[in-house]
């Protein structure tokens, strides 16, 4: 199996509080899969794409991905393990305002290897051109759509070339239209590169899309 999930706990403390966020969450994800988590707000969905991307840690229990486990590894592990393995979608884009479109979608490979600037920028203009949007790359995150924003956080999160897609609520500011573009280029990842894409949403629209839904309610898988 790709990616297991054994009995995962997260809490988390705020002063003398202890939140659930997750509770013995097992989950089994095969490569090549396009699975949508899906439950309400609060219901532990962004926990569990940030615990796969090793940007938390888990309380109790453990992550294998690849067979490895996550769960164990130093700051430098899983600093490489976000590298090689993860591109993270966000709702809404965090694109950088003061670069251009080209630039935004280079900046995370930036530091990440000895590649020259030509080959980078030209790697990116692949990139923009595979999600439909590169006319537009010297234009900035504000002089585009909301929806032509998600293309290039889309196309930013692929420069690493990554096994795994994790999208939290990525249509989540976009309207009917725009959310059915950018969920068929999901698909399109996913059918073409055999990228195990991986969304969490609370949208029926977007659960219709996905090979497999698993449900989340107050942290605990329900279906």
């Amino acid at each position: 199996m790709f990616i297991k999930m054994n009995n995962v706990t997260k809490y988390y403390i705020t002063g003398s509080t202890s939140v659930r966020a997750l509770h013995k969450v097992n989950l089994n994800i095969k490569k090549g899969e396009f699975v949508c988590i899906a439950g309400p707000s609060g219901s532990g969905k962004t926990t569990l794409l940030n615990l796969l991307a090793g940007i938390d840690t888990p309380t109790e229990g453990k992550i294998f991905v690849d067979g490895k486990e996550i769960t164990n590894m130093n700051d430098s592990l899983l600093s490489k393990y976000r590298r090689d393995y993860i591109g993270f979608v966000f709702q809404r884009f965090y694109l950088i305002p003061h670069l251009t479109v080209l630039e935004n979608v280079i900046f995370p490979r930036l530091f990440a290897d000895k590649m020259k600037d030509k080959p980078l920028k030209m790697l990116g203009l692949k990139l923009l051109e595979y999600v439909g949007i590169a006319h537009k790359s010297d234009r900035y995150p504000t002089e585009l759509s909301g929806g032509e924003q998600q293309r290039v956080a889309i196309a930013r999160a692929l420069i690493n070339n990554p096994k795994i897609i994790l999208a939290d609520e990525p249509t989540g500011e976009l309207d009917s239209e725009n959310t059915e573009k950018i969920l068929q280029l999901f698909k399109k990842l996913n059918f073409e590169n055999n990228i195990t894409v991986i969304i969490a949403s609370h949208d029926g629209e977007v659960w219709k899309k996905a090979k497999r839904i698993i449900k989340l309610r107050d942290g605990e898988v329900v279906k």
